[in-house]
């Protein structure tokens, strides 16, 4: 097997760690630990768990300064941005230890028996409980918050789950160094052997898909790798449920009232927006439509200047950033394109700003595909349109997205209709702001209609994330004694269930 190599992007300078990627046996080897410790993890009770999850937060903080320094090293990535990423990801696991705490997730309900217009019904009692050993795969643009130590890996943690994480290749000392913190919290709290386990390698992404004691999958990358497996899980001998998030093509609507009151202020941010994290968000703007004439020229040109006076990036990986310049490429191949800012910062992993500006009519064309294709990197496409049925045309040429943004005035016209469709073809809809970002909640939703995600009721981030993760149970029946403790009649587990169709809270 080929050796785990550390790159830094800045530089080029490359490392060995020592080891080599995973063979076959060896992941297969990790999914038996995690599928060993199942049950036990699975049936501890949801304060310890809630415990486990606290332990391993304090464990990441207690070693944030060696982690920010490895992430630096291997994404390029600001400093500053990466200590807030690790506090976001503690943040996230404590988040996670009160959705446990609380105790809803398990959607409790019981209908004692009784007579009904179809005759008497039984006692029956349903829950959810966790679905098995979970294969997480780790993203490139978030060292922490979306790989080892990231939100998939805390929301099926939460729910019960053991996790096999396959690593990014973009930052395996990061990854390394992430999972001893993990590990080291599941020791404090004596967690099941297995609970976590760690897998490098391009052939270990496809193995996990494969082994038999994996129940679920989440994945966070590209379209086509994302897609490859989730074919891959959907044709197994036995299918698994794959929750990928792919990314998309984001677009962001100016309507003619907004262009007209605030053209510099929407455009200087729009130019901050498309280039935060070097355009390396699922999240970032891409598709920009904005209003012929004056008002719209006018927020173009602030957009322009602003990232005018940005200088040279470093992408996460020299991969990512041959996979840029070929998208821009393609980008400025069609014809109708202009290009409004366009500058060669050079080769290995450095790129610059990128913008583009096509009419609304080239752009639903059909030999115009790659203009509604998401290029992950700094770079949007500006879509001018000159009337309702013309933007209405060219939104619904797109394909549905993560989020869509609307940037509009008080008793707009056209917001009523701009935010429905966006609501219908997009996950989250942002009126007046900027979509890069996404809060961890109870209410965030992070994943949209297909292809930006492969299951459109699913949620990366969130409280709600540890649904994908549960699989519903009714007990029929069953003597009290032997119910698990979140249907026994006197809720020892003191959670908000439905009682006979009232919900009850807390005992």
């Amino acid at each position: 097997m080929a050796e785990v190599i550390s790159t830094n992007p800045s530089t080029g300078e490359t490392r060995s760690l020592g080891f080599a990627e995973s063979s076959d046996d060896e992941v297969l080897a990790a999914t038996r630990r995690a599928a060993n410790a199942f049950d036990d993890f699975a049936n501890r009770p949801l304060s310890w768990r809630a415990g486990l999850l606290r332990a391993m937060a304090e464990e990441l903080e207690g070693d944030a300064a060696n982690l920010v320094e490895l992430a630096h090293a291997e994404t390029a990535l600001p400093t500053a941005r990466l200590e807030g990423e690790l506090r976001r990801s503690a943040f996230q696991l404590r988040f996670f230890a009160d959705v446990v705490t609380d105790g809803s997730f398990v959607d409790a309900t019981i209908d004692h028996a009784s007579d009904s217009p179809m005759g008497p019904l039984p006692d029956l009692r349903r829950v959810r409980g966790a679905i098995g050993v979970v294969a997480v795969f780790g993203s490139s643009n978030f060292p922490f918050a979306f790989s080892v130590p990231g939100g998939d890996t805390a929301s099926a943690l939460a729910a019960g789950c053991p996790v096999v994480i396959k690593a990014h290749p973009a930052h395996p000392a990061t990854s390394v160094a992430t999972f001893a913190a993990l590990e080291r919290g599941a020791q404090r709290v004596e967690a099941p052997e297995g609970t976590v386990n760690l897998v490098f390698g391009f052939n270990a992404g496809t193995t996990l898909v494969d082994a038999p004691s994996v129940s679920a999958v989440g994945f966070t990358g590209s379209v086509g790798a994302g897609l490859a497996l989730w074919e891959r899980a959907n044709t197994r001998s036995v299918p698994i449920p794959f929750f990928g998030e792919l990314g998309s093509a984001n677009p962001l609507v100016v309507t003619a009232s907004a262009a007209d009151e605030r053209p510099t202020e929407i455009g200087t941010g729009l130019a901050g927006s498309m280039t935060l994290g070097v355009g390396q968000f699922c999240t970032k703007p891409g598709l920009i439509f904005v209003p012929r004439g004056e008002s719209g020229d006018a927020l173009v040109a602030a957009t322009i200047e602003a990232l005018s006076s940005l200088g040279t990036f470093t992408m996460l990986s020299s991969g990512i950033a041959d996979h840029f310049r070929r998208g821009t490429e393609a980008i400025g191949a069609i014809s109708g394109v202009r290009a409004l800012v366009q500058a060669d910062a050079g080769g290995d992993a450095h790129a610059a700003a990128q913008l583009y500006e096509v009419d609304a009519a080239r752009f639903v064309g059909r030999d115009a595909y790659a203009l509604r294709e998401e290029c992950f990197g700094p770079v949007a496409l500006i879509v001018r349109y000159g009337s309702t049925s013309e933007l209405r045309d060219a939104l619904l040429a797109t394909e549905p997205s993560l989020t869509f943004s609307l940037f509009c005035v008080e008793n707009d016209r056209d917001s009523r209709w701009l935010l429905e469709l966006g609501a219908q073809r997009s996950g989250r809809v942002v009126v007046n702001g900027y979509p890069t970002g996404v809060g961890v909640s109870w209410s965030t939703q992070h994943g949209g209609p297909w292809p930006s995600t492969t299951s459109s009721a699913g949620t990366s981030v969130g409280a709600a994330a540890i649904e994908r993760w549960l699989r519903p149970v009714t007990f029929q029946s069953v003597p009290d004694e032997l119910l698990p403790p979140a249907l026994q009649e006197n809720n020892p587990l003191a959670i908000p269930r439905r009682v006979d169709g009232i919900l009850q809270h807390k005992n």
